[in-house]
């Protein structure tokens, strides 16, 4: 699959025909929200857990030395909480270009704060990406991550601004909080 996902995405879902429309942040949407939307709530979507296992050419890295930020991997026993916010169709042209370095579009059901459980949309960079760069150890992605940096400012910096976004939101992530550690460290 192409790095470039966006008019992939323009293809997978027919976003006029829905009578709300559901996103669910777990990264950098959680603490840049750069895009307007009607409502928000923390929401959890079950059996996907966060990791730092898809690369970044284009906002936390270069082509030549990309980034690690987040993806969502199929875990039956987990669960990955982060932001859902309700959103008109029209945003998706700026998303799917922020998202368009190997995440596709999928639909979910996102479990709402308040227990109600709604359709919803997230961006997976599944692995056969060309930007997919796997699992690693906690403290191999920390060193990547440290040294990492492109367009978007630092691949540290958006490590620690969801650990915290993360700690404000009463998440606890073992995988994000262990490579903050190692950053941390390094610092």
């Amino acid at each position: 699959m192409s790095l470039d996902t966006i008019e992939i995405n323009k293809q997978r879902q027919n976003l006029f025909d829905r009578e709300e429309i559901w996103l669910f942040g777990y990264g950098s949407l959680i603490y840049k929200v750069d895009f307007p939307f009607l409502e928000k709530s923390p929401a959890s979507l079950y059996g996907w857990t966060r990791r730092f296992w898809q690369g970044s050419h284009d906002h936390r890295g270069t082509p030549d030395n990309p980034g690690r930020v987040l993806t969502l991997i199929e875990s039956m026993d987990e669960h990955c909480t982060g932001m859902a916010y309700r959103v008109s169709h029209d945003v998706f042209d700026h998303l799917d270009h922020r998202e368009k370095n190997g995440y596709l579009r999928y639909d979910v059901d996102l479990q709402l704060a308040n227990n109600i459980t709604k359709a919803g949309l997230v961006y997976i960079a599944p692995e056969n990406n060309l930007a997919y760069l796997g699992e690693a150890s906690e403290e191999s992605i920390a060193q990547h991550i440290h040294q990492s940096h492109g367009p978007s400012g630092s691949n540290r910096d958006y490590v620690l601004h969801l650990a915290e976004a993360l700690r404000t939101m009463g998440v606890d992530d073992p995988h994000v909080f262990e490579i903050e550690r190692y950053l941390l460290e390094y610092a």
